[in-house]
């Protein structure tokens, strides 16, 4: 059985702000936890208690600050090896932390943001939220829209995000065949009309522009089935509306979903059905597209065109469009044992990982591609921390730090302060650069993946933003709802296996 990671941690009593084993976005199947996951859980619980303790603290107040944070990366080094920056006295000592680590020294923009339809575990029952001025009912969808707002923005360093789609065809015509509008198009859990009119929420509360929103159509959607081919008229006339009408900010593809139902997926390089999109798209003008590849088995059967093979020839055609290959296409098989033996710890290379590092290995000259990181980082950290060496290590080496690009995949890993913090805390070790020629990451190396090249990806003035930001709104409804005591849930909403008796 499949629960929300939160759900079993509250059965089995862990409070932990760092996800103690990989959760599931619904696109592969939740793993167990493995042996040394367990012993960082037990390691998290039983170090927390101690000093939430020494300290006076509640433990819920403890594991929600950056001491209990610390905790969690002291923890994980203790079972897995040096891999993490952390000193103990960041545990104990409140400003450690804020002494190492300067409060807004990097410029946050994640561009793979989803709010889920999970319950806010009692957060939209707070003073603080009525007061914000949402006016939503009481639906699985209301509650989880606040929640994005106060995990991604109140909750983390995050100063802007790109909410990002996932597959959906919208109709252009209601059940009686009138011309539809808003929820009557649907277009299933997120669809481009619900991102836009959030995107909107966020930017009018803040007054300033936080967020940014992608488009769910594609090649694929629109299909006339007595023909047995591509439609056209209804492709072009829906771009065109998510373009102009919803303002949104760059396309989201998944090349093995089929919501048109045509029979089948598409790649990004298939000339007949994709190269028109791309021309339709020139021409009005958005050149951005983020492409899902990688975890594909929710797709037993168009699993295979999440592989990041298509990538080369669209690229090299269409110099002129900037392809953001999000999680950088790392794959996951059904199985633990399975994503294992596609690992080779020789030579570095983990599967379709690899595939979209030799793209550029043999183009050098390919510039319009950029790594995403969103769930790979987070996955690999969690999982095995050597892996998620080479995923950095590789990116930078290959694709450069000027081209990896910062996403979470949160909310399913709940707030994504915890992936801010790893890889604040993140470095390639010694014996890794010397043995796969990798270079220690920067502080400029981290600048441009936490958030400058996402920024020149989506033609956004970071050093403007980063003046005007702190004086929103936004900003200042985060300073109160820290003043009267708002802190992170530590709540992971992705799937994993129900292990507890309830």
């Amino acid at each position: 059985m499949w629960i929300p990671k939160w759900v079993r941690d509250r059965k089995k009593g862990v409070d932990s702000p760092v996800p103690t084993q990989v959760v599931s976005n619904e696109e592969f199947i939740p793993r167990p936890q493995s042996h040394k996951q367990k012993q960082v859980e037990h390691l998290i619980n039983t170090m927390g208690d101690q000093n939430a303790k020494r300290l006076g603290m509640e433990r819920r107040a403890f594991m929600a600050s950056t001491m209990g944070l610390a905790t969690c990366f002291l923890a994980a080094n203790k079972v897995f090896g040096n891999y993490w920056e952390v000193n103990e006295d960041e545990t104990l000592e409140p400003g450690a932390y804020e002494d190492k680590y300067p409060k807004g020294e990097y410029f946050v923009m994640d561009v793979q943001a989803h709010f889920t339809n999970g319950i806010a575990i009692g957060f939209r029952n707070q003073e603080f939220v009525k007061n914000m001025g949402f006016k939503l009912d009481d639906s699985a969808e209301s509650y989880a829209f606040p929640n994005f707002v106060k995990e991604m923005f109140f909750d983390s360093e995050t100063a802007m995000l790109v909410i990002s789609g996932v597959p959906g065809k919208e109709s252009h015509l209601d059940k009686k065949g009138n011309p539809a509008e808003g929820p009557k198009r649907g277009g299933g859990v997120l669809p481009s009309w619900l991102m836009s009119a959030r995107k909107k929420d966020i930017n009018d509360m803040a007054g300033s522009v936080r967020a940014l929103c992608q488009g769910n159509c594609a090649p694929n959607h629109y299909w006339d089935m007595a023909t047995n081919s591509q439609d056209k008229k209804a492709l072009f006339e829906q771009m065109q509306r998510e373009y102009e009408t919803y303002g949104i900010d760059s396309w989201k593809w998944y090349c093995h979903t089929d919501p048109g139902r045509s029979g089948g997926g598409f790649q990004l390089d298939d000339e007949k059905m994709t190269y028109p999109f791309y021309e339709k798209s020139k021409e009005m003008g958005l050149k951005r597209f983020s492409v899902h590849k990688g975890f594909s088995y929710q797709s037993k059967t168009l699993g295979h065109l999440a592989n990041p093979k298509d990538v080369e020839k669209a690229a090299l055609d269409h110099p002129d469009l900037t392809f953001v290959i999000y999680h950088s296409a790392m794959q996951h098989a059904p199985t633990e044992a399975e994503f294992l033996s596609k690992y080779n710890p020789e030579t570095g290379d983990f599967a379709w990982h690899d595939v979209l590092m030799k793209i550029k290995e043999r183009n050098p000259k390919i510039n319009n591609v950029y790594p995403e990181i969103g769930s790979s980082f987070g996955t690999l950290a969690v999982y095995n921390p050597e892996m998620c060496q080479h995923l950095i290590g590789r990116n930078c080496k290959v694709y450069g730090a000027d081209h990896t690009v910062w996403g979470t995949d949160c909310l399913w890993w709940g707030s994504p302060q915890w992936v801010i913090d790893a890889f604040k805390r993140f470095q390639i070790t010694d014996e890794m650069c010397e043995k796969f020629g990798y270079k220690k990451l920067t502080k400029e190396d981290k600048a441009n993946i936490f958030g400058l090249n996402a920024a020149r990806i989506y033609k956004i003035d970071a050093a403007q933003q980063r003046k005007n930001l702190p004086k929103d709104e936004l900003a200042k409804l985060k300073t109160a709802y820290h003043a009267f005591g708002g802190m992170r849930d530590n709540a992971a909403y992705g799937w994993v296996r129900d292990d507890v008796k309830s």
